[in-house]
């Protein structure tokens, strides 16, 4: 058995990662609205032994028409489920297999925060994670009461403070409070109660939360930054770190600066697991893997591509596609993942057309077509040459490349010794292999926290 074995995340969102999934004849176009279709799904990953299951979510439907008759071709983010919910229905139809959901801290509280995903964990017997964004959209702030989104700055000054106040709630007990005592009447020790009075610039939360510790001690928290700021920010809280590398010299560069960052912040290194996306096309041979990925390619039309890059582009319709690709537009809010496509684009000299060829699809993650082996070759690869301890795994069409990929690539691992045969344990946190919870790191955060013991 090889010594590193491959972490999978599966990144399920709706249809899939394809902006145009919905034209082809085997997806469903009102998928994402079926909890069937998200049952299947997360069914066939645990068949697979995946790790976990990663739902990515933006609170806004981005309402513009640009280019102009852009708009209503995309299916991805108009007709999808909130994912906090959709990871507790799914908990009750899975027994083993990870459950994260996205939720932002810059428009949510952080009790409320931390009793939804403390809920899920007691829900799942153990199994729930928190993939903390801090938003990046306009849009999203207009449906929370806000006109523009602050500053990148100050959201992941106003994350750390919402982790903070999480960790402490999630140590409002101690995991011998519930006494159940029918003798003496007390159903919990209320000395073994913990507030944790957090004032600060942001929040203010006294606590308890309203529940006993977790299967897990604390969910798993997932984070997918790789600015200077997100980076910093997982240095301290993740335990996995999702991230956008094409290529294995900036995955290893990214890779070795997150791990030294980690130990900086007197954290075990092995303890934050770095999961590059990678979008797989498999099938029996090369040649039917391309021909699969050519019939990908045909369904996206050059306007929704167009629409794709506005975000970091601006609207290209205008442009000579078969030019260069302008600088990436400053007038919005970008998030870091702007420049390294910037990047990958001025080393491989594409035009604009060959650009939306590239990427339209991945949405700028790595991309491996062709057999089994050859997918395996390349995470393998990866893997060895420290660029990775596991990967979200991003289906093209939804849900046939899920299945695909359990049938096909699964049993090409585990010939290699590289994937397990059975899950480890019961807990996300156990089949991760990480560290278990050491009751009161959390609480050492808030040194104002106090038991209820002294209460009269």
């Amino acid at each position: 058995m090889a010594e590193r074995q491959v972490k999978l995340g599966l990144s399920m969102r709706g249809l899939g990662y394809h902006p145009s999934a919905w034209l082809d004849p085997a997806v469903p176009p009102n998928g994402a609205l079926q909890l069937s279709h998200y049952i299947e799904m997360s069914k066939t990953a645990e068949r697979g032994l995946f790790d976990l299951i990663f739902l990515a979510d933006h609170a806004a439907v981005i309402v513009e028409d640009i280019p102009k008759g852009a708009f209503g071709r995309n299916h991805e983010g108009v007709a999808e489920f909130e994912p906090i919910t959709l990871i507790a229905a799914l908990s009750q139809h899975t027994s083993r297999v990870g459950l994260v959901s996205t939720a932002s801290t810059t428009h949510h509280e952080p009790y409320q925060l931390a009793r939804q995903f403390a809920s899920i964990d007691h829900l799942s017997g153990g199994r729930a994670g928190w993939n903390v964004v801090t938003s990046s959209r306009d849009a999203e702030a207009r449906n929370f009461s806000e006109d523009r989104i602050p500053p990148k700055s100050e959201r992941y000054e106003r994350a750390r403070e919402a982790l903070t106040v999480c960790f402490g709630l999630w140590e409002s007990w101690e995991p011998d409070a519930f006494l159940h005592d029918r003798s003496s009447g007390l159903f919990f020790e209320r000395s073994k109660l913990h507030a944790i009075n957090h004032k600060g610039k942001h929040f203010r939360v006294d606590g308890p939360l309203t529940m006993p510790p977790t299967p897990q001690g604390r969910p798993i928290i997932v984070q997918a930054g790789s600015s200077e700021e997100g980076m910093e920010f997982a240095s301290l809280f993740a335990d996995v770190i999702y991230t956008v590398h094409r290529t294995l010299d900036t995955a290893q560069s990214f890779y070795a600066r997150m791990k030294k960052m980690a130990a900086a912040a007197g954290r075990e290194p092995s303890d934050v697991l770095i999961f590059p996306g990678l979008l797989t096309v498999v099938a029996e041979s090369r040649d039917a893997a391309f021909a699969k990925y050519e019939r990908m390619n045909k369904l996206l039309a050059e306007i929704t591509g167009l629409e794709r890059m506005v975000r970091f582009f601006g609207d290209l319709s205008g442009h000579d596609l078969d030019g260069p690709l302008p600088d990436v537009r400053t007038d919005i809010p970008i998030v870091s993942r702007s420049s390294l496509e910037l990047k990958a684009a001025r080393e491989n000299n594409w035009t604009i057309r060959q650009y939306m060829a590239e990427m339209s699809i991945s949405h700028g993650h790595a991309v491996a077509v062709g057999t089994p082996s050859d997918i395996v070759d390349h995470m393998e690869q990866w893997m060895d040459e420290k660029a990775a301890d596991g990967f979200n795994i991003l289906p093209a069409l939804s849900p046939g490349d899920v299945t695909d990929f359990v049938s096909l690539v699964i049993p090409e691992m585990q010939k290699r010794g590289i994937y397990r045969t059975a899950y480890d344990g019961r807990t996300l946190r156990e089949n991760l292999g990480l560290s278990s919870v050491t009751y009161g790191s959390g609480l050492k955060l808030h040194p104002a926290g106090k038991s209820y013991a002294s209460l009269s």
